[in-house]
């Protein structure tokens, strides 16, 4: 379980980070920038987590991301598992309009395009003054409350607006067949006590991906619980490509 003490560490301090890190992954950020025809440290870190999704899968999610320690925090006064499916499309319908709204800002910017990295903060710093703290409180509710009243990682599942670039990357890598971290599991080794769905902070029934050795999931955060949790070691880590599906 030391793995995993080490993973809410670093989700922790991600989230106490947050103040100095959210307009480098602010969603509003990004389009007022390219109205200015300014790619802003946003657009860069975004670019930078589809890059590093080709390799390393959602990981960032699992061991990162603020959002994800925030609602680490609130799984600890609701940890019901949210329902699944159709649902998880939701973010990319949001991602989709987002997306289209930079690139048409982008097209009809005030300006050349150039590069400004600390975009709107101070020194570096997104909130360096007591107003800003409106909208950093404002963010920080928009991912606990829902959290809190639905479930663990709802916001992961349904709004997340950096998931879908790391979900792309993957399927890049897959199409590319570039090898990245992901699971691998043993079925003959599981014994079927289900302690890997219990753990998964993503709430996905990892016993039956087991059974069928298919770990690669679009909402899986490779956090790695599953493996720590499991009696039997029946889960892995491995750096491979996809496994090619059989044809007849």
């Amino acid at each position: 379980m030391k793995r995993q003490k080490s993973r809410k560490l670093l989700l922790l301090v991600s989230m106490l980070l947050f103040p100095i890190t959210i307009y480098y992954l602010s969603p509003q950020l990004i389009i007022l920038g390219a109205r200015d025809g300014i790619m802003t440290g946003s657009f860069i870190v975004f670019l930078a987590l589809l890059v590093s999704s080709v390799f390393l899968g959602r990981l960032f999610c699992g061991y990162l991301c603020p959002a994800g320690g925030i609602q680490e925090c609130a799984a600890i006064i609701n940890d019901k598992k949210p329902s699944q499916g159709w649902k998880n499309n939701i973010k990319y319908v949001f991602w989709l309009i987002w997306v289209s709204s930079i690139i048409f800002c982008f097209i009809g910017r005030k300006h050349e395009i150039s590069l400004n990295f600390f975009y709107q903060t101070t020194n570096g710093i997104s909130i360096a003054n007591v107003y800003d703290y409106i909208i950093y409180y404002g963010v920080v509710l928009l991912i606990f409350i829902p959290a809190v009243v639905f479930g663990k990682r709802i916001f992961c599942h349904y709004f997340c607006w950096m998931a879908p670039f790391m979900v792309i990357g993957t399927k890049i890598g897959n199409l590319l067949h570039i090898k990245r971290v992901r699971l691998q599991a043993d079925r003959a080794a599981c014994i079927n006590c289900h302690l890997c769905n219990r753990s998964c902070p993503m709430s996905l029934n990892v016993s039956d991906k087991v059974k069928k050795e298919a770990m690669d999931d679009n909402e899986c955060i490779l956090c790695g619980s599953c493996i720590d949790h499991c009696p039997k070691k029946a889960i892995t880590y491995i750096v491979k490509e996809q496994k090619r599906k059989r044809i007849g």
